[in-house]
């Protein structure tokens, strides 16, 4: 209903390309502020209305921004980003009971990020921004509205840990992962959790890197979402795994995937678990639908050739998997998969 809604607020005008935002300066007097080209390989309807994109990967001629499209490829409307900067994250979402455009801005995603997080009405109009408390910056892999006008927001941060217990240096530089909770209309921090203080490190299946002045990105922390009962979900791509997480203590419930799973893993018939034994490996984006079941985008890669030498050899093919987990019995069990 969202996206219907965001299509005809579009539909006045062929392409509408909004300004840099306030404060925003440009590089050169022809800095780009056009959209890169769409090329439709299928022509045929996939649902009803828009697509939102945050295509990035700027050049001389096409500027790196929020964007939507028609089921053509059309542009409805796009923001361009000042240079240097990049989108993530762009969706629609709804905020005191009217809907809203939201995504992420910054630098260095998938890195140490730094960058904010925006808010627009049905107008298209900036009504207000979101960024990390305590000294984090924002980083652009998650910004979830909850119901009650907060946002869950991601960042990461470089530290140092003692890895001697694993086969590390005692000096290591690592990067963790947060989770806060912020109050959108005061920016006050709600709740706060941070991956070195309630996951080991042993768990991760990232291999240490060769010195240890190089910071190991051990967690890589992809998601946070609300399960139906209020808890969080948080994903970690580098350890396999996906927590449930007390949302007032932030204590881990449970967890499913990689080394310390809390549940048997097995599948229904007709589907298979990997090579590996697992559901899923390198995951995003775990959500919940109710009656402890879940989705996940299983990566199955680490984005590495293919050589023979890697662990992404052993995953072929990335999938949508479906699995529901029995707290009780403590068995995961997939349910479907799509390739």
């Amino acid at each position: 209903m969202l996206i219907a809604r965001w299509r005809r607020v579009a539909a006045a005008a062929t392409v509408v390309v909004a300004a840099l935002g306030a404060g925003a300066s440009l590089a050169t007097a022809d800095t780009p502020t056009a959209p890169p080209p769409v090329t439709v390989l299928t022509h045929g309807r996939v649902g009803h209305g828009s697509f939102f994109v945050s295509p990035f990967g700027a050049t001389d001629r096409y500027a790196n921004g929020p964007e939507i499209l028609d089921q053509d490829g059309n542009v409805q409307w796009f923001h361009p980003v000042p240079a240097g900067q990049e989108a993530a994250d762009f969706r629609t979402q709804t905020l005191g009971g009217r809907p809203v455009l939201t995504w992420w801005q910054g630098t260095g995603l998938g890195g140490l990020a730094k960058g904010t997080n925006y808010i627009y009405d049905a107008q298209y109009r900036q009504i207000a921004t979101v960024d990390a408390g305590h000294g984090y910056s924002a980083d652009g892999h998650e910004f979830l509205i909850t119901p009650r006008g907060t946002a869950l927001i991601l960042a990461y941060t470089q530290s140092t840990a003692d890895l001697t217990s694993i086969g590390g240096p005692a000096n290591q530089a690592v990067i963790n992962g947060v989770v806060q909770e912020i109050d959108i209309r005061s920016g006050k921090v709600l709740f706060e959790w941070n991956s070195a203080d309630h996951v080991p490190y042993g768990q991760s299946e990232q291999p240490l890197p060769a010195s240890a002045s190089q910071p190991w990105d051990w967690f890589h922390i992809n998601a946070v979402k609300l399960d139906t009962d209020g808890n969080l979900l948080l994903d970690a791509r580098n350890t396999w795994t996906f927590y449930k997480v007390d949302h007032r203590s932030g204590r881990v419930l449970w967890q499913l995937g990689g080394k310390a799973s809390d549940f048997k893993l097995q599948a229904t018939p007709g589907q298979k678990l990997n090579t590996a034994g697992t559901i899923f490996a390198w995951q995003h984006d775990a959500e919940a639908h109710g009656n402890n079941t879940y989705t996940l985008f299983d990566n199955e890669s680490a984005g590495i050739a293919n050589t023979g030498t890697d662990a992404a050899s052993e995953f072929p093919t990335s999938r949508s998997v479906t699995v529901k987990v029995d707290p009780h019995s403590r068995t995961a069990t997939l349910i479907s998969s799509f390739n």
